[in-house]
């Protein structure tokens, strides 16, 4: 059979102008630093998207799912090169629209009879594009604009059946199309702003050519999840970690109206928790949405377990292991438990685990994913395990969550032991405790609370000389740490006014005893992390 041929056993619902009973677009991960930013620009069209790892791309899988489209994400591989990454070439014949992208191209093209090879010259960053043939992906965009290039291979001859539709003057095959069979190719990033008409191009692949509608919203998937939520638990009880942050109270909020009394939130004081917290959550979730919510003082099993400890990597699997064993503990007084709840998000998996097991490099072990130990007795539930950050507030606006609450900067699951550098001790815990509350404080009164991403304090295990009161010290440094960002894939410094700066310095010096100096963090996400460890 050619390639071109779509044969008898082609996903039925995907064929032209029929619309199917769901939507889901799969982008399969090939290592790319934009994927996640494909799946943002999806989601924002309000369609519904999932990643996957390549080696999850199978003929059995899509036949199962029938998704409404398939991207092949970009990625650091060359067909060529031993073990590559590639697609299986069934999956071009299901009848399934295909837009590869960079090395996604590059693999559809290889895959289907094309030729690829190194390019003479390496493209990277902005380049302009001329389409040559302003149809399908193309439809309605400028006949020039500035497109975003990284790659080092490019596609020499376009696959039978291929035509090619765009160029620059370094990439001949800047973008090919079979539209008879729904196959399209980008050697430029359409997910990445710096692309002109990248919107437009990702639009009409997922409108003009995929036929999705657009009906994905935060209301429709409190319905979808919250199905999901009974499907898996049935009558069994689920226990929840609940701290304060947006995460977990967004994820108790959603386990409560899809479980009800089956839920019994679990707040544990751990000692490394920000100042206030445990009377916020009390009065928030138990008088004010009447959950379920068991308090647990564990402050001194979490700082007998840190005791010693530098490495930020064995702090967070330690919290993670003390986290469990609490759950367990208290769960066994409930009767029916089965299940620990958890508000993983998709940054948290992506940075704790390597592109779903692909060439991606992990960053960092979250609490709540890399930390948990290989046996538990409670099985996960994680109901925010797809949704990006901005999303989850949007969630919990929905789900009546207080603003105070909804707005509140993220923190990080092992709390103030990842921004105390070095050992955890109490003495340690009560200053950064208090620098931080003083940097929240100005922040909040200045008006800018809202617009950073998050802002606090860091205990540098340093000690520097000083003056005070006409004496020398001899005491700690405090790192003031704030940052902006859409959903902490990358984040950029604050540029904060200076008199905001001084006001926060100088009342961290003045107020918080054991404190001689203040310094301010100026480094972006990448090549640093917003958290120091």
């Amino acid at each position: 059979m050619p390639d071109s041929a779509v044969p008898e056993r082609a996903i039925p619902s995907r064929r032209r102008g029929t619309r199917p009973a769901h939507e889901l677009i799969l982008i399969a991960d090939y290592g790319s630093q934009y994927t996640q930013l494909i799946a943002r620009r999806i989601r924002e069209q309000h369609v519904y998207c999932r990643i996957i790892p390549p080696q999850q791309l199978t003929v059995q899988r899509l036949r199962q799912e029938r998704p409404t489209g398939l991207i092949l994400s970009g990625g650091p591989a060359s067909v060529y090169q031993d073990k590559a990454p590639l697609p299986p070439k069934e999956i071009f014949s299901l009848g399934i629209p295909v837009l590869g992208i960079c090395y996604g191209m590059q693999a559809m093209a290889y895959r289907l009879g094309g030729r690829v090879q190194r390019a003479g010259k390496r493209e990277y960053g902005k380049a302009v594009l001329s389409v040559t043939q302003p149809d399908g992906l193309f439809r309605g965009t400028k006949p020039e604009f500035v497109s975003w290039m990284s790659h080092g291979d490019l596609v020499k001859r376009a696959p039978p059946g291929f035509s090619i539709n765009a160029e620059t003057s370094n990439t001949a095959a800047a973008a090919m199309a079979d539209s008879r069979r729904r196959l399209y190719g980008l050697q430029f990033h359409p997910e990445v702003a710096h692309t002109e008409e990248g919107g437009r191009i990702l639009k009409n692949f997922l409108f003009h050519i995929c036929h999705c509608r657009g009906k994905w919203t935060m209301r429709s998937f409190v319905k979808d999840a919250a199905a999901r939520i009974r499907q898996q638990v049935g009558t069994n009880r689920v226990v929840l970690g609940l701290s304060g942050g947006v995460d977990s109270s967004v994820a108790a909020l959603l386990l409560h109206k899809a479980l009800g009394k089956q839920l019994t939130c679990i707040f544990v004081d751990n000692g490394l928790l920000r100042s206030g917290e445990g009377i916020q959550i009390k009065e928030t979730f138990g008088r004010h949405f009447h959950l379920r919510v068991r308090y647990v003082d564990a402050a001194h099993q979490f700082l007998n377990a840190l005791r010693g400890v530098i490495d930020p990597e064995q702090k967070r699997k330690i919290i993670g292991r003390e986290f469990i064993r609490v759950f367990e503990a208290e769960a066994k007084q409930i009767r029916g438990v089965s299940f620990l709840a958890q508000g993983t998000l998709y940054p948290d998996v992506i940075e704790s685990v390597s592109a779903w097991g692909g060439p991606s490099a992990t960053i960092k072990t979250h609490h709540n994913v890399g930390g948990l130990p290989k046996r538990m007795s409670l099985s996960l539930v994680e109901p925010l395990r797809d949704l990006f950050k901005d999303e989850v507030r949007e969630l919990g606006k929905l789900l009546g969550l207080p603003d105070e609450l909804l707005w509140r900067h993220p923190f990080p699951g092992p709390g103030l032991a990842v921004r105390i550098l070095g050992e955890v001790t109490a003495e340690r815990l009560r200053i950064v405790r208090e620098a931080d509350e003083r940097v929240t404080k100005e922040i909040r009164r200045s008006g800018l609370y809202r617009s950073l991403w998050q802002a606090f304090a860091v205990l540098v295990p340093v000690k520097t000389v000083g003056v005070m009161g006409d004496e020398r010290t001899y005491e700690h440094v405090i790192a003031v740490r704030a940052v902006t960002s859409q959903d902490a894939m990358t984040a950029d410094w604050a540029k904060l006014p200076p008199e905001l700066l001084g006001r926060i310095a100088n009342r961290i010096i003045n107020e918080v005893k054991g404190v001689n100096r203040a310094v301010y963090d100026i480094s972006s996400k990448p090549p640093a992390t917003i958290e120091w460890e």
